[in-house]
C-alpha cells in the first residue's frame, strides 16, 4: 500500500505520554530510557527510535493486530532469521514473550538497524537482480518454515480491495460495475471541495481518465485465479520495509500483513513501487534484471509471472485507495504517491506488452 514517497510524519504522543517504564521494566538487560524519538516515516504503525543506558533499540507501537497475530508474526521472523533472511527479531521479554499489552495497546521491541532505504532509482541493474532473489529467498524460506498451504485457498488479498475471494478459493478481481460507482463517487468528492487545489484537479483528470480506460478494456477483467500458485508472503515488500547497510539488504521489517497470496503477485506489486519513476513509468531494464532472478530463485515460470502481470495491472486500473484517504477518510498521508501512482496505471496500459515481455521474457 506504500510507494515510494515518503508520508508526512504521524501525529505522535508527547514523549511522557508513552509508557516507556512499564514497557522496559519487562525486559532484563534493557535498560532505562533516555530518548525516544518518533520516526516519520510508515503510514500504518508507529515507530520510536528508543535510547536507553544499555543501547538503540526500535520500539514498534501495533496500531492494528491482536497480540496472538503480532506474536506469530515474531515467531515467524525469528525462524527466518535462523535460515538466513535478513530480518530483525523482537526482543523476548523476561517470560519469554515479544509483545507487551499496555493500557490497551500492542508494542514491540527490537534491535536498532543503522541503514538507509534506497528506491529503485538509487538501485543499478545488478542490485536489482539482488531485490529480487531477496524477495525470492522470502518466498521460498517462508514455504520452509510455514504449514502448506492449498493451492486454491483464498484470502482476503491486499488492503486495495482488489482482490475477494470465491466459494471455491479462486481470487475474484474487481467488477468494473463497482470501480464505476466509486468513480463517480470520488468525482463528487473531489469536485465538492471549495476551495479546491491543484491536487483535486489532477485527482478529477485521472479519475475521468480512468472511468474511459476501464470503458475500453472491462473485457480483459481477469478470471478468478484459482490456478495461481499462493504460498505465504510478506504482503508489503516496498522500499520502506528495506533497510540497506551499504550496497546489501540489512533487513527486512513490517511483517504486519503477512498473509497467504498469490505469490507471484507480490513480486510484480513490489517492482511497481520500486521501480516506478515520478513521470509514471516503469525502469523495464532494472524490473527485468529483477524478475528474472526472482523466477531463478523462486522456480516460478515466465506464465505464472505473465498471469501476475495482468492481474496487478487489473487491481491497478480499478484501484482508488489514495484518493479513498484523501476524500473519505479526510487523511492525506498519501497524497505524495499519488502522481506517480495514478500516472502509472495509465502508462502501463498503453506499453503493457513491453510491461508483460519485461516480467515474463
Amino acid at each position: 500500500m506504500t510507494s515510494v514517497a515518503t508520508a508526512p510524519p504521524l501525529i505522535d504522543p508527547p514523549f511522557g505520554c508513552l509508557p516507556l517504564g512499564e514497557l522496559l521494566r519487562r525486559y532484563e538487560n534493557v535498560g532505562e530510557s533516555l530518548a525516544c524519538q518518533p520516526l516519520a516515516q510508515g503510514l500504518l504503525n508507529r515507530g520510536y527510535r528508543l535510547t536507553t543506558t544499555q543501547g538503540t533499540y526500535f520500539l514498534k507501537h501495533h496500531l492494528d493486530g491482536d497480540r496472538e497475530s503480532i506474536a506469530r508474526q515474531h515467531r515467524v521472523t525469528r525462524r527466518l532469521q535462523a535460515l538466513g533472511v535478513p530480518v530483525v527479531s523482537a526482543v523476548r521479554d523476561t517470560e519469554g514473550g515479544t509483545v507487551a499489552v499496555v493500557g490497551g495497546h500492542c508494542y514491540a521491541l527490537h534491535p536498532w538497524v543503522d541503514g538507509r532505504h534506497r528506491t529503485g532509482a538509487q538501485l543499478t541493474p545488478a542490485a536489482s537482480w539482488q531485490l529480487g532473489s531477496l524477495l525470492g529467498v522470502v518466498h521460498t524460506c517462508l514455504q520452509q518454515v510455514m504449514k502448506p498451504v492449498p493451492d486454491r485457498l483464498g484470502h482476503p488479498g491486499t488492503h486495495t480491495g482488489a482482490h475477494s475471494s470465491t466459494q471455491d478459493g479462486a481470487y475474484a478481481s474487481a467488477y468494473p460495475a463497482d470501480t464505476f460507482a466509486l468513480i463517480d463517487e470520488l468525482l463528487t468528492l473531489a469536485r465538492g471541495r471549495s476551495p479546491g487545489d491543484g491536487f483535486d484537479s489532477l485527482a478529477e483528470h485521472r479519475l475521468l481518465e480512468r472511468r474511459t480506460l476501464l470503458e475500453r478494456n472491462a473485457h480483459h477483467r481477469p478470471p478468478p485465479g484459482a490456478e495461481t500458485p499462493t504460498g505465504w508472503v510478506h504482503g508489503d515488500f516496498h522500499p520502506l520495509n528495506v533497510l540497506y547497510r551499504g550496497t546489501d539488504p540489512a533487513a527486512i521489517v513490517d511483517w504486519d500483513r503477512l498473509a497467504v497470496q498469490p505469490r507471484a503477485e507480490e513480486a510484480v506489486r513490489a517492482a511497481a513501487i520500486f521501480f516506478v519513476r515520478p513521470s509514471g513509468e516503469l525502469d523495464l531494464v532494472k524490473v527485468r534484471a529483477y524478475a528474472r532472478a526472482y523466477r531463478l530463485t523462486t522456480g516460478a515460470d515466465a506464465r505464472e509471472l505473465a498471469a501476475a502481470v495482468h492481474r496487478v495491472w487489473w487491481e491497478r486500473l480499478n484501484d482508488f485507495w489514495i484518493l479513498r484517504w484523501r476524500y473519505q477518510l479526510n487523511d492525506r498521508r498519501a497524497d505524495p504517491q499519488f502522481p506517480a501512482v495514478s500516472a502509472l496505471a495509465v502508462w502501463w496500459t498503453r506499453r503493457y506488452e513491453e510491461v508483460c515481455e519485461a516480467f515474463a521474457g
